[in-house]
């Protein structure tokens, strides 16, 4: 059934209530250390009905009112999606990419949308080696070279297509993400506390200093006005011609002349020959429940399932959750889990990655016996089983339920906070630099520390692993968790966290995202915390040598845990603004 104008017309008067409203009365510096709350004191939001908990609370809305009147849980998350990419341009985009996982409660079905970006077809193996043949990350990370071709828009409308209420159209999914970039709202929570730290590098493209900077050159702050009028205008082309507004025409012009006077190989062409792809998401079981996340090129759901097989041989629930012998026996789960990532881990459209074997029980357990109880093992003896680098930080993560059963678990990146830092001039599309995400050259760490090998080299039209974990877990076919995280390759450790505290520890929703997080990543062999962890806690892991390392960077696990009596939402704390929308 399709919207009325009247109904529409109060919509939009909903977000402009919403946009100019919001203003927060405090700001923190995001760059502070997260103090976790005490978690007796944290509580989940609970709905009769639909939830969407995201990073941002004005796309949270946006989503809820698609529930209230009547979407499922796909049209919720596009909308919220679209929302983002205007609210939340740090990380929320239509010029990066991501995963989407929902589970289609009507065919009890469960279904992996990889919109993820990919490599021009001019790219080689050795695009970000420098003239000495080493890598030089500012290729990767500072230049048009680094963007890759865009994928959200086409993994919205792929999404929305198979898989939505058939009560909204494409555009009036966009309404509320146009109306907020042409009328804008003002700044507040994580832009007014992000801006500051990245604003020098918005700044040296004039394209994105005259929507994030002011003519004085200071940055939009809390309480300003952001509009994005070009941003509206490409959204509204992609409202009138459904996808084909954004890969051909006028916008995807613009955004391939961007790339190339950036540096870059990007090409209307490539563009154009961009296709979201629908997978099978790799499947396990833990303690009883399913296992449901994603499948190459996103390497979380394999490092995830692979981790969570090694943990299931020890009885967690013996130990307090947060005690040294809990956190040891995750860390070296961890570590084997992300070793073997950087070993095998690829697009699956180049790599024959040996799947089956690294999620099954009895690897899992020969891994295990390898594991002592007492004592930290060495990276070097797990070379012999793998290998593994950091990947970016500007990432989202939102969770949707509705009333009808439907899931949708939803990633989707820009790499850095603000990508590269380029709009495309004329349209308003924040590009990233996820081709980053790429091994320069084997053996070769990316920004963030992880390392990789031949399994993740560039290549043309290729798709770089990501370490993105949308998951839903189920029982009895029914979902029960609905996770995710931002933060590189902290992102699996992250969900790892956060189903052990809800499935071996009972923890409420709430402080289960609340509790402070660690992450070993194999490679560097060091143990990354959050602030929060008692200090004989930390001795201890030090006398198995542990090697401790604070803080441990920024996550997000805006989470949903599916109950009879309504879902209960958990807004993760370490980011302000961030919302459980009920219906």
């Amino acid at each position: 059934m399709m919207a009325s104008i009247s109904t529409r017309r109060s919509f939009l008067a909903l977000l402009a209530t919403l946009a100019f409203g919001l203003a927060s009365a405090t700001a923190q510096d995001a760059r502070q250390a997260y103090v976790p709350p005490a978690l007796d004191t944290v509580h989940a939001v609970r709905a009769e009905h639909g939830m969407v908990v995201a990073q941002e609370k004005i796309s949270a809305q946006v989503g809820a009112d698609i529930l209230r009147r009547g979407g499922n849980a796909v049209d919720a998350a596009v909308a919220t999606g679209f929302a983002m990419a205007v609210t939340y341009p740090r990380a929320g985009n239509v010029g990066g990419g991501g995963f989407m996982l929902i589970h289609f409660a009507e065919r009890n079905e469960d279904i992996a949308i990889d919109y993820r970006e990919t490599a021009p077809a001019a790219t080689t193996a050795q695009i970000f080696l420098g003239p000495d043949g080493r890598p030089d990350p500012a290729k990767s990370r500072d230049s048009g070279l680094g963007i890759g071709v865009p994928g959200t828009v086409a993994g919205f409308a792929l999404a929305l297509e198979k898989y939505g209420s058939g009560k909204f159209t494409l555009a009036q999914l966009l309404e509320p993400a146009i109306a907020l970039a042409r009328d804008g709202f003002i700044v507040t929570d994580d832009i007014a506390d992000t801006l500051p730290g990245w604003s020098a590098r918005l700044a040296r493209w004039p394209s994105s200093a005259k929507i994030f900077v002011k003519p004085d050159g200071r940055p939009l702050g809390e309480g300003d006005r952001l509009v994005q009028s070009d941003l509206a205008d490409t959204l509204a082309r992609v409202a009138a011609e459904g996808p084909r507004g954004f890969y051909e025409g006028a916008a995807a012009e613009k955004i391939a002349k961007a790339v190339s006077d950036a540096g870059g190989i990007m090409t209307p062409a490539d563009l154009k020959a961009y296709r979201a792809v629908i997978r099978t998401p790799v499947r396990g079981t833990y303690r009883g429940y399913d296992i449901v996340s994603m499948p190459l090129p996103s390497s979380g759901g394999v490092v995830l399932l692979e981790s969570l097989n090694i943990l299931e041989g020890f009885q967690l629930a013996d130990f307090k959750q947060g005690s040294p012998a809990s956190l040891h026996l995750l860390i070296e789960a961890m570590k084997r889990a992300y070793a073997d990532r950087a070993r095998y881990l690829g697009d699956p459209a180049f790599v024959n990655a040996p799947i089956e074997t690294l999620i099954a029980k009895d690897y899992a357990a020969k891994l295990r016996a390898g594991i002592s109880t007492g004592h930290a093992t060495p990276p070097k003896d797990l070379v012999a089983t793998a290998a593994s680098p950091r990947e970016g930080s500007n990432t989202t993560h939102y969770s949707v339920v509705d009333s009808s059963g439907n899931a949708v678990s939803n990633t989707y990146t820009l790499n850095f906070s603000y990508g590269v830092g380029l709009v495309a001039d004329g349209t308003g599309v924040l590009l990233n630099n996820e081709l980053d995400d790429f091994t320069a050259a084997v053996g070769a760490s990316n920004a963030y520390g992880l390392v990789g090998y031949e399994a993740n080299l560039p290549g043309p039209g290729k798709r770089p692993l990501s370490s993105m974990s949308p998951t839903i877990v189920l029982k009895d076919g029914k979902p029960v968790l609905v996770t995710g995280s931002p933060g590189g390759s902290r992102i699996i450790s992250t969900v790892l966290q956060v189903i052990v505290n809800v499935l071996d520890y009972k923890m409420d929703i709430a402080a289960a995202v609340a509790a402070p997080r660690l992450h070993h990543q194999w490679l560097p062999d060091e143990v990354r915390v959050e602030h929060g962890f008692p200090d004989d806690v930390m001795f201890e892991l030090k006398a198995m040598d542990h090697l401790i390392v604070e803080p441990m960077g920024q996550t997000s696990a805006n989470s949903i845990l599916a109950t009879p009596n309504g879902p209960l939402g958990a807004p993760d704390p370490r980011t302000r603004g961030a919302e459980a929308a009920g219906q």
